[in-house]
Order: structure tokens, then C-alpha cells, then sequence
């Protein structure tokens, strides 16, 4: 479904943010890119929904280039993935009711169905009822659940969550994290940045680990696990990795032994 390939992405000042760096997910997948602030986490996000593009390399979704995309098309590839902010992005003087509705009305939904969609929508992110509140009458868990809600309006089947948990306190930070995983159980698929080690850990799925740009592992299940899973895709050289694998899995032939005839002596 996603496929960066020998993506790079360097600012005009220079900065070499993302350095060739190649991963996939497939179709369902929760991936968790971790990494310090400065690693290239946000980048990333944003070259995913074409908010950036990448000097060098190729963004692929569902077999679209988005290196390629016209920019009047750049509003479709933005309906498959849905981007829930650190700092929320959620519109002050207008409701929870009213952010959502916003967010349909651009995707092209129906506005009959609007309000019993928001309903479910509400229901299902934990904040029943609480529809016509502005956002400064909620906590900051429930205004990232608004935030949530809003991402996934339009039945996106990609969600890129941006450091969600980064304004909240621990026990707010894994309701929220459970959430995306609700989300995910019901098949979108889940990136999430972050640098937050209890979520780390609570991911049973995958980890991309970056570094200054570059991908230093990319394993499936938790980082502490004694057996690692085998490296993904993660911007080794194919020959130079296939050169590795003969090297480690060739078992040396056993060492022919020579047939020696016992000779028995007659008797006469």
C-alpha cells in the first residue's frame, strides 16, 4: 500500500532531514517510527500526505507516485490518509460538531448522513455528546479524541498520528494509544510517530527506529524481545544484503572421507 523508496528530503538550508531512506507497509499494519525529536518523524508524515516532496527518491500509495500528482489532485490522496497533529489543529470558535462537519463536507459526503455520522464518530473515539462543545470546554484528551475523529471522518484507510500523545499525561497517552489501536482492528492502517517508550513498548506489532534521517532498524514486536524478527526493507543495498545472506546461511560441505578395502590374509 505504501512504499518509500531511497526517499530524501533536504530544506533549502541545507538540512539533511530524511537520507535515503526505504520502507513498506502493507494493508492493516500498526507501524510506530520512533526516534528523537530532529529525526525526521514529522517529515515523514508530511511527505506522506504531499505536503512536502522529497528531493530525491519515490513516495508510492496504492501505485501512485506522489512525486507525480498533479497538484489539483493533490485533495485525493489526501482523502487515504487521514493526519492527527501533536498540537490538535482543531478550529477553536467552531464545535467538535462543526470541525467534523468541515472535514466531510470537503471529502464530498452526503449531508444528509453528516449528523448520524458524526454521532457514531463521537461514540466510537469515547466522547458521547459532547458534540457541541468548543474545544477550550474540553480536556486535552478529549479535544485529541475530536482531533481523532475528524482524521478518520471520511473512512480514510490510512491514518498518520504525529506524536498524539505528546501534550497529555500517561494514563491520557495509552487511552489515546488503545484508541488507535481500536482503529487500526478494524483495518486502517496506523503509522504513528512517537517518541514515548511506554507506547513503544506496548506496540505488539512494528518499530521503525530513526536516526539523524537514516533508518537504524525496522523489527517486528517490541524492541526488548530477545528473539528478533528478521531486518525489513531499510535501505541496505540488495546485493551487498543477498551477498550477506549466502554468507551466513551457506553450510560448508562435509569433507569426503576415503573408502579404505580391509585385505584378509589366506591361509593356505
Amino acid at each position: 500500500m505504501i512504499d518509500f523508496s531511497h526517499v530524501t528530503k533536504t530544506y533549502p538550508n541545507g538540512d539533511i532531514v530524511l537520507d535515503d531512506v526505504n520502507f513498506s507497509v502493507s494493508p492493516g499494519e500498526f507501524v510506530i517510527i520512533t526516534g528523537k525529536s530532529g529525526a525526521g518523524k514529522t517529515t515523514l508524515g508530511r511527505l506522506l500526505i504531499r505536503d512536502l516532496l522529497p528531493t530525491k527518491g519515490k513516495i508510492v500509495i496504492d501505485g501512485e507516485d506522489l512525486t507525480k500528482i498533479k497538484t489539483k489532485n493533490v485533495s485525493l490522496i489526501r482523502r487515504k490518509v487521514g493526519f492527527v497533529f501533536q498540537d490538535y489543529k482543531i478550529i477553536p470558535d467552531k464545535t467538535v460538531n462543526e470541525n467534523i462537519t468541515i472535514a466531510l463536507e470537503i471529502a464530498g459526503y452526503n449531508r444528509k448522513k453528516i449528523a448520524e455520522k458524526i454521532k457514531n464518530l463521537l461514540d466510537m473515539v469515547g466522547i458521547p455528546g459532547k458534540g457541541d462543545l468548543f474545544p477550550g470546554q474540553l480536556s486535552g484528551g478529549e479535544v485529541q479524541r475530536a482531533a481523532i475523529a475528524r482524521a478518520i471522518a471520511a473512512d480514510p484507510p490510512i491514518l498518520f498520528a504525529d506524536e498524539p500523545t505528546g501534550n497529555l499525561d500517561q494514563e491520557t497517552s495509552i487511552e489515546i494509544f488503545k484508541l488507535l489501536q481500536k482503529i487500526n482492528s478494524d483495518g486502517t492502517t496506523i503509522i504513528m510517530a512517537t517518541h514515548d517508550v511506554t507506547l513503544i513498548n506496548l506496540n505488539p506489532d512494528r518499530n521503525i527506529h530513526l536516526d539523524k534521517g537514516k533508518i537504524i532498524s525496522d523489527l517486528d514486536g517490541k524492541p526488548d524481545h530477545t528473539k528478533q524478527s528478521e531486518p525489513r526493507h531499510s535501505g541496505l543495498d540488495p546485493e551487498s544484503s543477498k551477498e550477506e545472506s549466502q554468507t551466513t546461511q551457506t553450510i560448508p560441505p562435509k569433507p569426503k572421507l576415503k573408502k579404505y578395502k580391509r585385505k584378509i590374509n589366506k591361509t593356505k
